[in-house]
């Protein structure tokens, strides 16, 4: 496991405690140096579970990251090398291509298939977690009010408003988070057989008569243009009825539709947020700024990108865990075994090498 070197990543790829785990799984385990004291994992921990630390990584056989290698990391890759991480195989091309040349057996995370058997490997839905609750955080912070309603001998403050887009694992978390702060929540996503999830919750149900289906992936499938479009006036309608807002509408590998027009924002009264979790793929508000947080017609847009790297000891210990559960799928008792025949295996693979024994 080597140190992440992405900008502002802070997370890792193993803790501990799964250190630990593999360790006695039959697994030899090598952490670089300082790999993750960004995420409060000191060295001595490391070593304690059972770890052997290291300044070089490249008798491995198999690597596990965050982030994407860099063009040097992957220089350090060799032939037949097991490479783990987020790899961005819908986006980055460019970098799947040279992982190829050098022969490295890359599994991307992004990947898993999304069937009952690899749940404990989805890592997209364990981050998603960390993403629903940073953003409900970073909302009440931003909000020049507060979030329960209060009764003091001042007179009684009404809650605020809080509406989600999108009811997949973020979504869910962010009207868990806002609920337990006291907001009155509502929740909206095209599929509504999702609607007794967000009412499950204590959150309310806006119904903008806008009815989508669901992909074999659990996504909600993209709508018409005409639905897109009267998607945005019911929401611009409705939208000046919110204080804050949370967007979560995002599909890998896709622009992230547009559901928040300007004209919506507009709309919105002064001092309301909008905190953006699709903004790594453009966003769901017209006027977000990926990586941003600006405030247009008097309404705070928060577009941070890689939120659970703003929380890198529980992100670090979710996600290795799904790590964890993939190794031990690849290499049954430390032993690596690829089988290409096994729906996991193959549905994760993004490049691979035809004489790589198959178990």
């Amino acid at each position: 496991m080597p140190r992440e070197t992405a900008t502002g990543e802070r997370r890792v790829a193993l803790v501990p405690e799964l250190v630990g785990k593999l360790v006695d799984g039959g697994f030899e385990v090598l952490v670089e140096r300082g790999a993750g004291e960004a995420a409060s994992f000191p060295d001595s921990a490391y070593e304690e579970a059972g770890a052997r630390l290291v300044e070089d990584w490249a008798d491995a056989e198999a690597v596990v990251k965050v982030q994407k290698p860099t063009e040097q990391e992957a220089s350090r890759l060799r032939d037949g090398q097991v490479l783990i991480g987020f790899l961005q195989p819908l986006t980055d091309r460019e970098g799947i291509d040279r992982l190829a040349k050098r022969g490295v057996v890359a599994f991307a995370m992004e990947s898993i298939p999304r069937i009952t058997r690899a749940q404990p490997m989805d890592a997209l839905s364990s981050q998603a977690t960390v993403s629903g609750y940073k953003a409900t955080l970073l909302a009440a912070d931003r909000l020049p009010k507060f979030f329960p309603m209060l009764m003091t001998a001042a007179g009684t403050v009404a809650p605020a408003k809080v509406l989600v887009l999108g009811a997949g694992v973020a979504g869910l978390q962010a009207v868990a988070t806002a609920r337990r702060l006291g907001a009155v929540v509502t929740g909206f996503d095209v599929r509504p057989v999702v609607r007794e999830q967000i009412e499950s919750l204590g959150a309310n149900w806006l119904d903008l008569g806008i009815v989508g289906e669901e992909t074999e992936g659990g996504y909600a499938q993209e709508l018409s243009e005409e639905q897109q479009r009267r998607q945005q006036e019911e929401l611009e309608s409705r939208l000046p009825e919110f204080d804050v807002v949370i967007t979560t509408a995002l599909i890998p590998g896709r622009p992230a539709p547009k559901l928040i027009p300007a004209s919506a924002v507009r709309a919105m009264r002064p001092g309301s947020v909008v905190v953006d979790l699709a903004a790594e793929a453009g966003g769901n508000c017209e006027l977000t700024e990926p990586g941003e947080e600006v405030v247009r017609e008097g309404v705070t847009l928060v577009g941070f990108t890689n939120l659970p790297t703003t929380m890198p000891f529980h992100a670090s210990q979710l996600y290795a865990r799904n790590v964890s559960a993939l190794l031990e799928h690849l290499a049954p008792e430390g032993q690596l075994a690829l089988d290409f025949e096994d729906e996991i295996t193959a549905g994760a693979c993004v490049t691979r090498k035809e004489e790589v024994p198959a178990a």
